[in-house]
């Protein structure tokens, strides 16, 4: 059941006006859940509240894929770091979590000329230490640059993380090629 609360404002539907006791000034309207127009005035207030049985339907729940970055190399107590992030499964590609996140993905030289998620230059590679299934399959892209290189490297310019169905956990080694 819906309530409303109102004090210099008028209240329109579709069907029918509920007036205001207040007049004086001229209200801007505003939509609210495209069936009701609310007009405000000068000085005045309103509150509206909504039951569960008339709120709008709750939108979906999206899968969820939890990523673990695993540093190149282990830190003064002899561990490697780990960066954690989450993202919406099939919505966005590795490189971009990583960006978004502020999760170190290039190298020195990757830094400075990588080509921006083009697919054009190698530099973003990562290796998918568990996961995998939870990732697109090699493009044509990363066949050419990583043909002499291990199954698990994946260009993270060119990896979408999951299929918008799936969800789970990837774990990631970034700057693989700086492993001993």
């Amino acid at each position: 059941m819906t309530s409303l609360r109102f004090t210099g404002t008028a209240i329109s539907s579709s069907q029918r006006e509920i007036p205001s006791t207040n007049r004086g000034g001229c209200g801007k309207p505003i939509k609210l859940a495209q069936m009701w127009t609310l007009r405000a005035f000068a000085g005045s207030s309103f509150s509206i509240s909504a039951s569960s049985a008339d709120a709008l339907p709750a939108a979906p729940v999206k899968p969820v894929i939890d990523l673990e970055f695993i540093g190149p190399k282990p830190g003064q107590d002899g561990s490697f770091p780990v960066d954690k992030a989450e993202a919406i499964s099939g919505e966005k590609l590795l490189r971009n979590v990583m960006l978004d996140n502020k999760i170190e993905l290039y190298a020195a030289y990757g830094k400075v000329m990588n080509c921006g998620g083009g697919g054009s230059c190698g530099t973003c590679i990562v290796e998918i230490l568990d996961g995998k299934d939870l990732l697109n399959e090699r493009t044509n892209t990363e066949l050419r640059y990583l043909k002499k290189k291990p199954e698990s490297w994946r260009l993270a310019c060119q990896t979408i993380v999951g299929d918008k169905l799936n969800s789970g956990k990837v774990v990631v080694q970034r700057l693989p090629q700086w492993k001993k």
